[in-house]
This record gives structure tokens, sequence and C-alpha cells, in this order.
């Protein structure tokens, strides 16, 4: 646990016991514990609406994929070199530089 061996542990609850006191360890330990669970809720619960806000943006997408497919897609009049030859000429206009 964090990399912590039992003779840290002992160590740690030791100077614990010292500073704390044996009366109000009992209590922080406790305290400690609905700290850490609350922690460990709030978190499975980020997680669980990131996943969920992940899904819809996938859905989103998924269904907008169909419209963009269609944008992107080239009209169905597309001029080919053939048609081309046989459309009318363009006239230019020679414009007198100023």
């Amino acid at each position: 646990m964090f990399g912590i061996g039992m003779p840290e542990m002992i160590i740690i609850l030791v100077i614990a016991l010292i500073v704390i006191g044996p009366n109000k360890l009992p209590e922080l330990a406790k305290s400690l514990g609905k700290g850490l669970a609350e922690f460990k809720k709030a978190s499975e619960d980020f997680q669980k609406n990131v996943r969920e806000e992940a899904s819809k943006s996938d859905e989103k997408d998924a269904a907008s994929a169909p419209a963009q497919v269609a944008a992107a897609a080239p009209s169905p009049h597309v001029e080919t070199p053939a048609a081309a030859a046989h459309a009318a000429p363009v006239e230019k206009k020679d414009t007198p530089a100023a």
C-alpha cells in the first residue's frame, strides 16, 4: 500500500499514538476512513459522468455523420471535359489599365 511496508506502518502508528494520543486516535481513524470513502465515491461519480458525456458525444457524432457525408458528396451535376467543350465560350472583356 503506497510502497509502505509493515515496519514503516508500525513507526507511523507509534508516532501518531504519541502525537495524537490514544483517546483521539480511533476518532481520527474513523474520520479518515469516512473521508476516503467519500473521496472514492466522488471519484466514481466523476468517472461515470465522464463516460456518459463521452457516449452522448459519440452518439451525437454518429447521428450527424450521415448529414456530413451528404454535405461533402459532390453535386450530381459534374462537368466533364466533353461537356465543357460543348459549352458556349465565355467572352472576355479587356479592361484598359488605369
